[in-house]
């Protein structure tokens, strides 16, 4: 089986242990290319070490992965020419302007054409506007947008988010699953772990529940669905959410011109 006919992220019996705490305790998944694989569980559960242990940041103590069809223990060089690792927060420069964030990270990977390709992301993300602007004036959203931006240089087959909209306030986080929700659409194959149920249900094509260091299940939202029988009401009187409450008040005032509407259909 080549690289590209091997799934973006295959991953058999993972353990990991620190000192007597086990961590990951023998974790199985399988993420098909160009896909949005949500990773969820509460803190503690072992998913930040497990996209360490995929990005190759840190070793395993026994079983095996594969990303991108390359072994992460045998072959790490191909492994992290693959990949782009965004974590819990922004990485990004807060002297540069954003066009100048994107213009030295593609410089310090050597590519060519580094203004076009800033350009071209700057474009991409909602960002062109904001370009010349300091990172310091910048939202959350569009800081993390602009994180994200930049993970991509290079053109990176996997994408690894961690946690992506911790600490971000309802809108932004509606600017960052447009943008997550772009990456697959274009091809890129995202890994996602989140502690938010709903970032999951409006974005990942599959979703598993690590917990307590094993994958617990695995299936794409209709399949959990069925897990749990429907409940029988005979009457139900919908109140607003407060999601409805949030975004009745604010209105149109989205930056990204996304608004809800494109959160929910993507």
């Amino acid at each position: 089986m080549t690289t590209q006919q091997a799934p973006a992220i295959r991953v058999q019996g993972l353990e990991k242990s620190y000192n007597k705490l086990e961590v990951l305790r023998g974790v199985d998944l399988v993420v098909e290319r160009g896909s949005i694989f949500a990773l969820l569980g509460s803190n503690g559960a072992g998913k930040t070490t497990l996209v360490k242990i995929l990005s190759t940041l840190l070793k395993a103590d026994s079983g095996a992965a594969w990303v991108n069809g390359f072994d992460i223990a045998a072959q790490p060089g191909e492994v992290r020419e693959s990949i782009s690792l965004t974590g819990q927060f922004a990485a990004v420069d807060e002297i540069l302007s954003g066009r100048e964030n994107l213009v030295l990270i593609a410089k310090l990977r050597h590519l060519k054409n580094a203004e076009q390709i800033a350009d071209s992301l700057l474009e991409r993300f909602s960002l062109t506007d904001a370009a010349g602007r300091k990172v310091s004036t910048y939202s959350g959203g569009m800081r993390r947008r602009l994180d994200i931006a930049m993970s991509l240089i290079g053109n990176p087959p996997v994408v690894f988010l961690d946690e992506p909209t911790t600490g971000l306030d309802p809108q932004a986080r509606v600017e960052v699953w447009q943008a997550v929700a772009e990456l697959a659409e274009q091809g890129t194959t995202v890994l996602l772990t989140t502690q938010y149920l709903e970032e999951a249900e409006q974005l990942a094509d599959r979703i598993a529940i690590l917990h307590r260091g094993r994958i617990i299940v695995d299936g794409t939202l209709a399949e959990l669905k069925q897990l749990l029988p429907p409940a029988e009401v005979e009457y139900v009187e919908k109140q607003p959410s407060l999601e409805d409450i949030f975004f009745a008040l604010v209105g149109d005032n989205d930056p990204t011109g996304t608004g809800r509407s494109a959160a929910r259909t993507n």
